[in-house]
């Protein structure tokens, strides 16, 4: 009950901001923040958020690029984390029209890329429908940062030909219906967002389909911060590497990825062991 009271307050002064008619109507721009680490925002994004009135943004955005915005700009969260966020998607939606309607410019800064599993879409919609314009500032994906730091290329001549994007959580909390059979086919790389709760689904199904337990794998946990760790290991075992990870993490299948340099050798190790002690074949 208490968590409801401030989001009620926040509802009641978006109201309050559609009053001015007289100004002219302003612009939502949805900006790509990047991973995390700031000097991989681009230059453009950067010149956009310092002309922010409203900067909307996720939980991942760090702080020091948050910092880049103006002063004068008002912050609003609406982090989502599994099973708990701030706002709903419609909220934001008629929060971001709102704020353009009553001629701010707003920043939607989203981690990553707005259209990569950003929800980018569903925004442009919105503002598309309520006639506000809206403007998009690509981002570089965690995907790119992860391979990046890693050493590990998502394509590479004679290991992987192609490389494919996927969610690993459906809306329901289960592992996505996807093409597992197409996913499974050899020499490509396979990044899956939000995948770390269903990792174990995930190895299972791709094995399923026919793709060998000994495929290399990197898992990649706060891709670009300070705090980024990497996991070396293999589709078989990407259920017990993906136990020891905590935060945000992308897992990455594919034989390029036995380029990856491991950050922690010792949990490379301890995940090891526990495959072996599981009769796992890597």
């Amino acid at each position: 009950m208490s968590q409801d009271k401030p989001k009620a307050k926040e509802t009641k002064r978006l109201v309050v901001l559609g009053g001015r008619g007289d100004r002219a109507a302003g612009t939502v721009w949805l900006v790509g923040a990047g991973p995390g680490d700031p000097e991989l925002l681009t230059i453009k994004a950067l010149k956009v958020l310092q002309t922010a009135d409203v900067v909307v943004h996720d939980g991942l955005v760090s702080d020091e690029i948050l910092d880049l915005a103006p002063s004068r700009a008002r912050r609003i969260s609406v982090a989502k984390r599994k099973s708990r966020h701030s706002y709903g998607q419609d909220e934001i939606n008629r929060m971001l029209v709102a704020f353009a309607q009553d001629g701010l410019t707003v920043v939607r800064l989203k981690g990553g890329d707005p259209f990569i599993f950003g929800r980018g879409g569903e925004e442009l919609e919105a503002c598309r429908a309520a006639g506000v314009a809206c403007k998009v500032v690509p981002g570089v994906t965690a995907a790119l940062a992860a391979a990046a730091d890693a050493g590990a290329p998502l394509t590479h001549r004679g290991s992987a030909q192609a490389v494919t994007f996927v969610t690993g959580h459906a809306s329901t909390g289960q592992v996505p219906d996807l093409d597992w059979p197409s996913l499974a086919k050899a020499n490509q790389t396979v990044v899956i967002y939000m995948g770390v709760s269903t990792a174990a689904g995930i190895s299972a199904r791709l094995i399923g389909a026919g793709r060998a337990g000994s495929t290399p794998a990197l898992i990649v946990e706060n891709a670009s911060r300070a705090d980024e760790r990497r996991v070396v290991t293999t589709l078989a075992g990407l259920p017990d590497a993906a136990a020891q990870v905590a935060g945000p993490a992308l897992l990455i299948v594919g034989e390029a990825m036995a380029l990856a340099q491991a950050g922690t050798a010792e949990l490379v190790a301890h995940v090891e062991a526990r495959g072996r002690e599981r009769g796992v074949k890597s």
